[in-house]
């Protein structure tokens, strides 16, 4: 999950770079297709015949990330890369209620409070350090609809080991993925054939196959991973440190780094993990 978060960062600066370019649906399209070829190519060998019963469980994942990426990149279209991953802290909030209701797990006080703490910082980013703005509820649109699509993730953690009957992590996760593709290639067929494909920049293309083959491909596995053997509120933890990672990838890209009273919110969500991991030790 250490490694889940510095990959997924990447997709936010990145991603923030050419959602302009490309419609959402699309861009998460070709991003699943390549990921499905990725990932049945090492599913291949183990994959049987059983592991195709019950299509629907497939479906179900599937069609939530793909709600979620799509989000992600509408999101991205007007919201700054450190403040929709701050947005992404909220889901282990919301994966421990889920991971209730679905499968009775229960949260101690103390990961409450790690929560609590977290859900603080990522609001300080969220609302850009402003107490006004917190108090007015004042939401950037983007936000807000990539705040939908993080509903979507948080459900899926908890979804995995519900209905996963015994199959390997990559198999379960080439199911999910061409599940994913097929939702994508019904519902964004006509974004799909608007796109000027041969038309896109090598940038573009570059991004794109960075987002397929290491921050889903890649990071798919590691979700299942370790989905199959944390809790939900625990897997989703590690996202607490997705806006630091994001600050570090904004430096690197040469893009600046955010206010130093964003970096208030930043250090809580920190803080957070930490108190969550010495809740594990």
């Amino acid at each position: 999950m250490l490694a889940f978060s510095a990959l997924v960062a990447g997709s936010f600066s990145l991603g923030s770079m050419i959602a302009n370019d490309i419609d959402p649906l699309a861009l998460t399209a070709i991003r699943f297709v390549i990921a499905s070829l990725l990932i049945g190519a090492l599913a291949a060998p183990r994959l049987r015949r059983a592991h195709v019963g019950s299509p629907w469980r497939y479906l179900i994942m599937g069609g939530l990330l793909a709600t979620y990426f799509v989000l992600m990149f509408e999101g991205l279209k007007t919201a700054p890369p450190v403040s929709t991953a701050a947005v992404f802290t909220l889901t282990p909030l919301m994966a421990g209620g889920f991971g209730w209701l679905l499968l009775r797990q229960v949260t101690t006080p103390r990961m409450a409070g790690a929560l609590a703490i977290g859900g603080a910082g990522a609001l300080w980013v969220i609302f850009r350090a402003d107490l006004g703005a917190l108090l007015a509820f004042d939401v950037g649109r983007g936000e807000a609809i990539y705040f939908v699509g993080c509903i979507a993730h948080a459900l899926y953690a908890p979804i995995v080991p519900w209905l996963n009957r015994g199959e390997p992590t990559v198999v379960f996760t080439f199911g999910m993925l061409v599940a994913g593709t097929l939702c994508l290639l019904v519902v964004g067929g006509p974004a799909i054939l608007a796109t000027g494909w041969l038309s896109l920049s090598l940038f573009v293309w570059a991004v794109i196959l960075y987002l397929a083959v290491v921050a889903s491909s890649a990071t798919f596995l590691l979700l299942q991973f370790a989905s199959m053997r944390l809790k939900s509120a625990k897997v989703m933890a590690y996202t607490y440190l997705t806006p630091s990672w994001v600050i570090l990838w904004e430096v690197a890209l040469g893009r600046g780094a955010p206010p130093p009273m964003i970096l208030v919110g930043v250090a809580l969500t920190v803080i957070a993990l930490l108190a969550l991991l010495k809740s594990d030790a």
